[in-house]
């Protein structure tokens, strides 16, 4: 299996959001950061380049190779603040239904700005993808 790229870094969290030149695309990451310390309970860490990331869970995919990976995280793309958080929980799909504009893919859910989107929702969201991946270890 090749070696995964993205692995803990240490980078400084706050010198990559405060080099985010778009202001509201900046903010947005630092209320990010709150909401995805509290769920985690951990600090964040710089995963590779250009991905924040909490905590941590050994992954293991259907062929049974393990791998580290971070619990939640984001990350500020061009287009998209990109969010990972896994699905499995029991209310995933009904969170993101009602959770406002945005994009999901397998892991990520892509929202252009935090006000696009309820934040409450987004909470529970973060929080219900890091109880299930725990539960899951």
């Amino acid at each position: 299996m090749a070696e995964l790229k993205t692995k803990p870094t240490i980078a400084s969290v706050t010198d990559f959001l405060n080099a985010v030149e778009e202001e509201e695309r900046r903010r947005d990451c630092f209320a990010v950061v709150k909401i995805m310390q509290k769920a985690t309970g951990a600090k964040p860490k710089m995963w590779g380049p250009s991905i924040v990331g909490f905590g941590d869970y050994r992954y293991t995919n259907a062929r049974g190779q393990g791998t580290d990976w971070f619990l939640a995280g984001f990350s500020p793309r061009k287009g998209d603040l990109t969010l990972y958080v896994m699905p499995g929980s029991a209310r995933h799909g009904e969170l993101l239904k009602t959770l406002g504009k945005h994009k999901a893919g397998k892991a990520c859910v892509y929202i252009k700005r935090l006000a696009d989107v309820d934040q409450n929702v987004l909470r529970t969201l973060v929080e219900e993808s890091v109880s299930h991946l725990r539960a899951r270890t």
